[in-house]
């Protein structure tokens, strides 16, 4: 975490109006939001377009192979220093199809030992889009395994949630109750 406070803190329940608990719909009567969606919801028509665009992301619209694109997000996650990320999609990332120690090389990145090269060329993709906003023409002809479609949805994926790290990190998002914090994300 690179904040040990919020800059913008989440709202309570006392604090949210009804575009809030509107927005929030099911989330909001469950009980349990996450601090994300109670920091963002802060902005509520920020918040109901960032939704539209995550919701493609996290959906089957989004031609990456679920375990593919939670392979992707945490070493988003990792890459850009995202302990909130990375805690909630660890979890994610196991109920992908991910397993524990998967989980835990992906910190190590594309040159870790036991990666398949399909998992490497998303791996080394990330790295280059999460570092220089481009893949290269090795690492390209490398993701030949993906389609077309797949391709642009690995990029849109990095790239939705190189943005979310960013509104982590800069509003200081704490973890929620229920996540540990991954002792190699300690700033």
């Amino acid at each position: 975490m690179r904040l040990s406070t919020p800059r913008i803190p989440p709202l309570s329940d006392e604090e949210m109006g009804e575009e809030q608990t509107q927005l929030l719909g099911e989330r909001f009567k469950t009980g349990k939001v996450f601090n994300i969606f109670r920091t963002l919801s802060r902005s509520p028509k920020a918040y109901k377009r960032f939704m539209l665009w995550g919701g493609y992301i996290l959906s089957d619209a989004n031609d990456l192979p679920e375990r593919e694109r939670e392979l992707v997000i945490l070493r988003v996650g990792f890459n850009w220093k995202s302990g909130y990320e990375w805690a909630q999609h660890e979890r994610i990332g196991l109920r992908s199809g991910l397993s524990k120690t998967e989980i835990a090389r992906v910190k190590l990145g594309p040159k870790a030992d036991d990666w398949s090269p399909e998992d490497t060329a998303l791996l080394q993709a990330t790295d280059e889009l999460t570092t220089d906003a481009f893949i290269t023409d090795e690492t390209w002809a490398r993701l030949a395994f993906l389609s077309e479609k797949q391709k642009m949805d690995l990029v849109m994926t990095v790239g939705q949630y190189t943005q979310v790290c960013m509104m982590l990190n800069s509003f200081g998002v704490q973890l929620d109750d229920d996540l540990t914090l991954d002792p190699d994300l300690k700033k």
